[in-house]
């Protein structure tokens, strides 16, 4: 799998979370980090890669705190419901795998791509900062 910070790799990320996730229930197995990890790059998602893909998904999930830690294990929620941890991952995914600090991960991008990837979702916006009308 080629991983880039670019709007068209973050559209073909979320499509490959809800292909791996109807996969994983096809066979019975959890929709969790560590099996999507498993799936998408196989003996390279040892348990160190695992762990920094969680942390940082943690860190950008809670602002840096601790208070809901995202585990390798945890069964996560549908992409297209509950959109925001799966953001969360792909930003750590994409982090890790080209050696960027989380903030790197361009957050227009990911959005843009959620919205392209399920037109008939709720688009994610929650940086955005609103204008003033000055």
């Amino acid at each position: 799998m080629n991983i880039e910070n670019t709007q068209e790799c973050f559209v073909q990320l979320w499509r490959q979370l809800e292909r791996t996730r109807r996969l994983l229930g096809g066979q019975y197995k959890r929709y969790s980090v560590r099996n999507v990890l498993r799936v998408w790059f196989g003996y390279e998602a040892t348990d160190d890669f695992v762990w920094e893909v969680c942390r940082m998904a943690t860190l950008g999930l809670n602002n840096g705190n601790d208070d809901e830690p995202i585990y390798g294990n945890d069964i996560l929620p549908l992409p297209s419901l509950y959109p925001r941890k799966h953001r969360e991952l792909l930003r750590a995914i994409v982090a890790v795998k080209l050696g960027l600090s989380i903030r790197k991960v361009s957050f227009h991008d990911l959005d843009a791509a959620y919205s392209i990837a399920f037109p008939n979702s709720t688009s994610i916006n929650v940086n955005k900062k609103k204008k003033s009308n000055e």
